[in-house]
C-alpha cells in the first residue's frame, strides 16, 4: 500500500486510529479484497478564537483504491476532524465517532399514519437516482435544507431525483414529502424512513427483500447499529461489486461506493440489523 507516515498518523487519529484499520482489515479479509493505494488529505475549513484556545475545524478525505478479483473501484470517504491549540500544545480530536445517523430529535415521531389509497405506480429512474447520489455525495444541493445529521435527507433526495412522488404535505407524520422549507419525518429521519418504507400504502412501492445481494442501484439500506429497534442510518445503492454486493453512498459522513455492511464504521456492533428495500417494485 503506497502512502507515507505522516498521511497515516494523521488518518489514524481522525478516525479513530488502530480501531478502525483493524476494523478495515476484517472487512476486506472477509471480502477478499486488496487495497492497493490509499491517498489522505486534510482540508481546513474554519477556524474559531475562544479565550486561550484554537479551535481548528476540516476534514479529511480519504480515498482507496480497491482490488477485488481483477476488478478495481474507488471508495472515497470524508471524515471530520477538530484540533485545539492551547498553551500546552494542540490536540487533535476525532469527530467521526458519533452514530453516522442518529436522529434522537425526531425519534417520538415516526411514520404512523396510512397514505391514502395509492395512485398509479410510478416509473423509478435507477439511473436518475444514481447519477444524484454520484454528483452531490461530497456536496449539498442548495434547493434543500441541510441537516447535521444528513443521511436520511440525501437519500430522500435521490429518490425524488429518480421520479418517486412526493405526497402527504403538510402533516409531517404522514406521507414522505418536502415543500415550502418544510419536511416530512419519512424525509429527513432514518428511523421514520424505514418504517414508512415497510408501510403497505407507502407511494414508493417499496419491497423488503431478505437479503443485500438481492438490490439493484437505486435501492435502500436502513441500518440499526445497536440492534435495539431504532434505525440510526439510511444509504443509497450506487453500483454492485465484483461479488454482486451493494457498494452505497451516503452523508453525515460522506461516503462514496463503501462496502454495505459498514463494518468498518466505528458505530457499527455486532448486533447491527439491516433492513433492505427496492423501490418502485412491490
Amino acid at each position: 500500500m503506497d502512502n507515507n507516515k505522516n498521511e497515516w498518523l494523521k488518518l489514524f487519529a481522525v478516525m479513530g486510529g488502530e480501531d478502525w484499520w483493524e476494523r478495515k482489515k476484517l472487512e476486506c479479509e472477509e471480502r477478499g479484497v486488496e487495497i492497493i493505494k490509499l491517498h489522505a488529505s486534510a482540508q481546513p475549513s474554519r477556524q474559531i478564537k475562544l479565550n486561550n484556545e484554537i479551535k481548528n475545524f476540516g476534514q479529511v478525505y480519504l480515498r482507496l483504491l480497491i482490488q477485488q478479483e481483477g476488478e478495481y473501484y474507488h471508495e472515497e470517504r470524508i471524515m471530520p476532524y477538530l484540533t485545539i491549540r492551547n498553551n500546552e500544545g494542540v490536540r487533535l480530536v476525532s469527530r467521526s465517532k458519533q452514530n453516522p445517523g442518529t436522529e434522537l430529535n425526531n425519534l417520538s415521531h415516526p411514520y404512523q399514519k396510512k397514505d391514502s389509497k395509492r395512485t398509479t405506480r410510478f416509473v423509478y429512474d435507477r439511473f436518475a437516482a444514481v447519477q444524484y447520489a454520484e454528483r452531490w455525495w461530497n456536496s449539498y444541493n442548495p434547493q434543500y435544507e441541510i441537516f447535521e445529521v444528513d443521511c436520511t435527507n440525501y437519500v430522500s433526495q435521490c429518490l425524488f431525483a429518480g421520479g418517486a412522488p412526493m405526497h402527504g404535505y403538510p402533516n409531517r407524520s404522514q406521507g414522505w414529502w418536502y415543500q415550502n422549507n418544510q419536511w416530512s419525518f419519512s424525509w429527513s429521519v432514518a428511523h421514520s424512513m424505514r418504517w414508512y418504507l415497510s408501510g403497505a400504502e407507502n407511494m414508493l412501492f417499496s419491497k423488503e427483500v431478505e437479503s443485500a445481494q438481492e438490490l439493484n442501484p437505486g435501492d435502500v439500506i436502513c441500518y440499526d447499529f445497536e440492534g435495539d429497534g431504532r434505525f440510526d442510518h439510511t444509504t443509497i445503492v450506487v453500483a454492485k461489486d465484483a461479488n454482486d454486493m451493494p457498494l452505497v453512498n451516503a452523508h453525515t459522513n460522506n461516503s462514496r461506493h463503501r462496502y454495505w455492511t459498514y463494518q468498518d464504521s466505528l458505530a457499527w456492533t455486532p448486533e447491527t440489523q439491516y433492513k433492505f428495500f427496492r423501490i418502485g417494485e412491490t
